[in-house]
Order: C-alpha cells, then sequence, then structure tokens
C-alpha cells in the first residue's frame, strides 16, 4: 500500500512539473531564451553579452515571441540563420543525446560500482573470510605472565 502512495506521489510531481514546462514551450520568455542561447561573436550567454549580433538576437526573439512563436520554432530558426553553436545546451535527440546520457550513466555506473564494493567490503569484514587474523597469537609463556599482571594489577 505504502508503495501505491509513493507512486502516486512520483505522478502527482511529474505533472506538476510538466505544466510550466510546457507552458514555456508554448510561450517563452525574453528572458529564458536569452539564458539558453549564445552569441556567436563572443561566445557568452546572449543574457550576458553587448555585441551587435546579440543585440540583433535579442530584437529578434523579441519579435518573435511578440508573433506568438515558440520556443522550439524561435530556436529552430536562429539554428538555421547561425547554425548550432547559438545553442546553449545541446538538443535531446540524435547525437547530441550523448551529452546528456553519458554524464548521467556515468554516475547511476559509478554509484553501482560503489555499492558494488560496499557491499562486498562489507560481506568480508562481517564474515570474518578472507585473510586470518592481523597479529600472531601470542605465545603461551607470555599470555600466562600477562595475565598474572592483570590480576595483579586490578586487585
Amino acid at each position: 500500500m505504502s508503495r501505491l502512495l509513493v507512486l502516486l506521489a512520483v505522478v502527482a510531481l511529474a505533472a506538476g512539473l510538466a505544466g510550466p514546462a510546457l507552458g514555456s514551450e508554448k510561450h517563452p520568455t525574453q528572458r529564458e531564451l536569452e539564458s539558453e542561447l549564445v552569441c556567436p561573436a563572443c561566445h557568452s550567454t546572449l543574457d550576458e553579452s553587448d555585441s551587435e549580433i546579440a543585440r540583433q538576437m535579442k530584437d529578434y526573439i523579441r519579435q518573435r515571441i511578440a508573433e506568438g512563436a515558440t520556443k522550439s520554432q524561435i530556436e529552430s530558426e536562429l539554428v538555421a540563420q547561425l547554425g548550432e553553436s547559438v545553442l546553449g545546451v545541446p538538443r535531446k535527440h540524435g547525437f547530441d543525446l550523448l551529452a546528456w546520457v553519458l554524464p548521467i550513466g556515468g554516475i547511476i555506473l559509478g554509484a553501482a560500482l560503489l555499492g558494488a564494493g560496499a557491499w562486498q567490503w562489507s560481506r568480508v569484514r562481517a564474515g570474518g573470510g578472507g585473510a586470518g587474523p592481523l597479529e600472531p597469537a601470542l605465545d603461551p609463556v607470555l599470555e600466562r605472565r600477562l595475565d598474572e599482571e592483570l590480576r595483579r594489577f586490578d586487585g
């Protein structure tokens, strides 16, 4: 039952986050696009650039938003005019998908290897398997003398 509640909570959260993302696609803001697009002249985001081409791109974005263009349309038009280098983040399809998948896959693989290593290490330590005792046992004569000294010290 608790798993069902957790699953429902995750679905509700995903649905709640999907709404603003879709709204952003249909009704992008000037600030949002300027922070995601790169100036081809100075290679910084448009919101940080003040070059002539950056000002032209900002004007173009403002005009296209006023005309009701979607975020994807504006980005596609700018890519067609200026090339892929204007995108601040890689696209999420085709070869560019590797830029998203490889880091996430590396993190997941690293976490799995770390977990497996920790599990193996804890199994060896808990079971007492592997190497024997770290120090050899005391000589019986020395052990007897140590016991006598400890008794005298305690008593």
